[in-house]
């Protein structure tokens, strides 16, 4: 016997959602494991427990009494033959109970139904039950929805106890050598009957006719024969309350399939339809399909031919010739439609998951290709899942159905080379392309009254400008696409909702949207984004959607916040857009040069007058002196019979002017223990009875180094020029450093004579020491100089020179610390 495949299907599809909804740990499967009872280590969260294909006789009080979350049991294929009365009475939650394909015996004796008042699918299939009479129990199922039962006798009466019921679907399995009494489903008040047959079963003619005249929904399965009879009593009766006929799992004969639906047309049926339909002696020649009808819609869907034998045009030629206003082939791998002989009424046609090509509708005649021009009623067109290539052979193709609006083309391998235009219907307002092979190139083939336009999972990178015109598109879907920025909306003014999930959009340009107007609805979520400066619009802007979520103002942001992440910089990585924080001072170029340069040049400002106050520039200048003359005596020793004939460490010239300054302040500082350093000047050292020349010239070869003492008087002596000239020429021999200048007062250069070029060009080049005139600067002035001059002269004290010179240092250092 076959097994009944729409009520496995049923079960197996309510079991998968519900399995699907609950965690793994609740699912339990103990199903073909040689169980003689239900087992007690059931874990106490169960919901889902399939027992089904063991052995279990008997089901106890008791056995499920820790699960007591069990929502669905499925304990079908056992050899159950008796349930105790209280077997439920720990599961009050149980929605669905398949006990089908056991040996219970009496419908009117199932006591364990008091307790599963929560049912709403139940499944007493393939029992051994010999009358249909359902007991009292039933009547407490109020939720029932679903019920799956089959006996060999149904009599009138059998189903009073579920009169009051209000059933989705009434399955009845039919068994060999049924006995059914005319008006027995009289008490049955569902929605959808279905009658499953058994191997080599009959149409049972006063079931059907009580199927035809009290449910609106009826489907026959597992049919192999009798469609003759079941023809004949459709084109008999005269009234038919059914408005949708169905045959599921089917074997048929192309005769006969169309003799039955021939006549399925002209009845008061409304919704005609065959699946997993196998088709016998498929035709050889055309099978004329009557002219009018007042079915609206005929489908079949899994429909196989079991012959290779046959006229492709003849089969295609009877369902496209239906008078019918849809028509749906689906899940059949059919590989051409032809077109309709004459003006079609069809008004949508579904041939999904098949085989069709861009040939579609057409027909050649000689080298030409002939467009069909018999569909010009057809408002829907769903072509997905298909084997269509080229948008534009495609566009071909429908030019000449002048009522299209909705045509679906997705799921297949579309793509546009840009080798030809492409010419659409104008009526074409909402067209799916979605998950081919497109590029932005597109956006060039596209009918110009879209208003609904859905890209999604396509390769388009970008939406490019000023190429096409869609004014009155208002959707626009580019979910998983490639694109790195917004679309500018110049070419669709009046877009009102645009999705662009899981693109490459780092940091959208928020300012783009300014070109949207009419742009409400926006979806971004799950893009790459780049949490910096450049995402700080888009940020206020997702915040201020969420804020006005409440009065409908604005753009609404959709999957905020949860679909928005941070995938950069690392530290933020998996972080929600709303939980982010990026300082406005750190992305506006003007803020940080404010922020960086008024606190530097404050910094600076203060550090300048401080310095001014103390005096900063002239301690440095000098201690930079003293140290360049440290390091100049160090790297710069004198030979031996460099010194030899040196008596004095430096001669003195100055103005008889300014003496005073000399003997009481340079001589004491410079001489004796203050400086350890022996100077030649000339009231001391003058030999009686030279030349003065003589003596300049004399004095100035006995000394190491010069110092002229440097003032307005300087200048103006006659002498001190001698001085000056015969140093200069010492200096050629001794070294640059041989002349050390004081300037004793300020000396501009405009003052001194032309005479004292070579004066002059020392300033320019040399750093002189300037006397300061506060006390508190002149010790380090005095440590300069000393520094300047000092050397190791053949006759002098140097022990008691340099330990003198060495403390002074060490006493210094200490007051510039200080």
């Amino acid at each position: 016997m076959r097994v009944t495949a729409a009520v496995l299907w049923t079960a197996a599809v309510l079991v998968g959602l519900q399995k699907s909804a609950s965690s793994p740990d609740d699912f339990v499967d103990r199903s073909s494991q040689n169980l003689s009872s239900v087992p007690t280590d059931l874990p106490q969260t169960t919901e889902f427990l399939d027992l089904s294909r063991n052995y279990i006789r008997q089901l106890h009080n008791g056995d499920f009494q820790k699960t007591t979350h069990l929502r669905f049991l499925n304990v079908s294929w056992n050899n159950l033959e008796e349930i105790d009365p209280q077997t439920f009475l720990d599961t009050p939650l149980l929605e669905h109970l398949d006990l089908s394909h056991n040996n219970l015996k009496n419908l009117s004796g199932q006591q364990y139904l008091l307790h599963t008042v929560n049912l709403l699918v139940l499944n007493l299939a393939f029992n051994r039950f010999l009358t249909m009479t359902l007991g009292s129990e039933f009547s407490s199922l109020v939720k029932l929805e679903r019920l799956t039962v089959g006996a060999k006798n149904i009599s009138v009466g059998d189903f009073k106890n579920i009169a009051k019921m209000k059933l989705r679907t009434l399955t009845l399995l039919l068994e060999d050598g049924l006995y059914y009494e005319a008006g027995s489903l009289e008490d049955v008040h569902a929605q959808r009957l279905q009658i499953a047959f058994g191997h080599n079963q009959k149409i049972y003619r006063n079931l059907t006719a009580d199927a035809l005249s009290l449910f609106a929904e009826v489907e026959m399965m597992n049919m192999i024969n009798g469609y003759k009879d079941l023809s004949k009593q459709l084109r008999e009766t005269v009234k038919i309350h059914t408005t949708s006929f169905y045959l599921t799992n089917i074997t048929i004969k192309w005769q006969d399939l169309t003799e039955y639906v021939n006549v399925a047309l002209n009845t008061t049926l409304k919704h005609v339809g065959v699946s997993d339909v196998h088709v016998m002696h498929p035709p050889r020649f055309a099978t004329e399909v009557i002219k009018t009808s007042q079915v609206i819609s005929f489908t079949a869907s899994q429909a196989v031919v079991t012959s290779f034998f046959f006229s492709q045009e003849a089969l295609y030629n009877f369902f496209i010739s239906m008078p019918v206003e849809s028509v749906a082939i689906t899940d059949t791998p059919i590989i051409h439609m032809t077109c309709p002989k004459s003006q079609s009424p069809i008004r949508q046609l579904d041939f999904s998951f098949g085989a069709l090509s861009d040939f579609i509708f057409s027909s050649a005649v000689g080298k030409n290709v002939v467009e069909c021009q018999n569909l010009r009623n057809l408002k829907n067109l769903i072509l997905v899942g298909n084997s269509l290539k080229k948008l534009e052979i495609l566009s071909q193709r429908f030019r000449y159905m002048s009522s299209l609006q909705h045509l679906d083309l997705s799921v297949n391998s579309i793509g546009y080379d840009q080798s030809s235009q492409c010419i659409w219907p104008a009526s074409i307002t909402n067209i799916n392309l979605s998950s081919n092979s497109l590029t932005e190139s597109v956006f060039q083939c596209l009918p110009n009254g879209t208003q609904i336009l859905d890209l999604q999972n396509n390769q388009i990178s970008v939406v490019p400008q000023s190429i096409f015109k869609l004014r009155n598109l208002s959707t626009l879907n580019l979910n998983a696409n490639r694109l790195r920025d917004l679309p500018v909306c110049d070419t669709f003014p009046t877009l009102h909702k645009l999705l662009l999930r899981s693109n490459s959009l780092h940091a959208p340009s928020v300012n783009i949207l300014e070109s949207c107007p009419e742009l409400h609805i926006l979806d971004v979520s799950f893009n790459p984004f780049t949490c910096i400066c450049t995402l700080r619009g888009f940020i206020k802007l997702a915040i201020n959607s969420e804020k006005n979520n409440n009065n409908q103002s604005g753009i609404e942001l959709l999957n905020w916040p949860q679909g928005y992440y941070c995938t950069y910089p690392e530290d933020v990585r998996n972080s929600t857009l709303r939980d982010i924080s990026i300082p406005e001072v750190s992305c506006s170029i003007g803020l940080l040069v404010v922020a960086i340069l008024v606190p530097a040049g404050t910094l600076i400002i203060f550090i300048v007058i401080l310095c001014h106050c103390l005096d900063v520039p002239w301690y440095t200048g000098m201690i930079w002196q003293w140290t360049r003359a440290k390091h100049r005596a160090r790297m710069q020793q004198a030979r031996p019979e460099d010194l030899v004939g040196l008596e004095f460490h430096a001669f003195v010239s100055y103005s008889q002017h300014d003496v005073d300054w000399v003997r009481n302040s340079l001589l004491p500082n410079l001489e004796g223990p203050a400086g350890g350093l022996r100077i030649c000047h000339h009231e001391k050292d003058f030999v009686p009875g030279k030349t003065i020349i003589e003596n300049i010239i004399s004095c100035v070869e006995k000394c190491r180094r010069s110092v002229f003492v440097l003032s307005a008087h300087f200048v103006k002596s006659e002498w001190c020029h001698y001085e000056l000239y015969f140093a200069t020429h010492q200096r050629l021999t001794l070294g640059s450093d041989s002349i050390v200048l004081v300037l004793l007062e300020p000396l501009p250069q405009y003052l001194i004579p032309s005479k004292y070029y070579q004066l002059k060009s020392m300033m320019n080049r040399h750093t002189y020491l300037e006397w300061p005139q506060d006390r508190a600067k002149q010790r380090l002035f005095w440590a300069n100089l000393r520094a300047a001059l000092q050397t190791d002269l053949p006759n002098a004290p140097v022990t008691q020179v340099q330990e003198h010179w060495a403390e002074e240092r060490l006493e210094e250092g200490h007051r510039l610390k200080g």
